[in-house]
């Protein structure tokens, strides 16, 4: 069981890192293959993973859709996601693709040193 925080003592924020995961659903195998390749082989992502088939269910245009996607989990840093964000929308085939982030609050700091060499270096953006 959780205790409240009845004496309303402030907690203490999480301390993030640079990193982030940004979600962005495809609509077919070959194109989740083409974009993750894109944005590896373009150093704003580290690692790429495509998670298929997913079932996607929204409001569109007036009407529930029922989509079968490929959904690419993107490993980046904060730093990144505007050049990410770009190439993706200017590749993505859909009109208004998925494409959102969430901080990485902490992680193994050999995998986070890791992504962080693979992506592209501050000064090269």
């Amino acid at each position: 069981m959780v205790t409240p925080n009845v004496n309303h003592i402030p907690l203490e924020e999480p301390l993030l890192t640079d990193a982030i995961v940004v979600f962005c659903a495809c609509g077919s195998a070959a194109e989740a293959e083409l974009l993750a390749r894109k944005l590896v082989d373009e150093r704003l992502a580290a690692c790429v993973t495509v998670i298929s088939p997913v079932r996607s269910f929204y409001r569109w245009k007036g009407e529930v859709a029922d989509s079968v996607e490929w959904l690419l989990t993107i490993k980046t840093s904060r730093r990144l996601f505007e050049p990410l964000r770009m190439a993706l929308e200017q590749a993505h085939s859909c009109e208004l693709p998925e494409i959102i982030a969430i901080p990485v609050v902490e992680g193994s700091p050999n995998y986070l040193s890791w992504l962080e060499r693979e992506l592209k270096p501050a000064d090269a953006e």
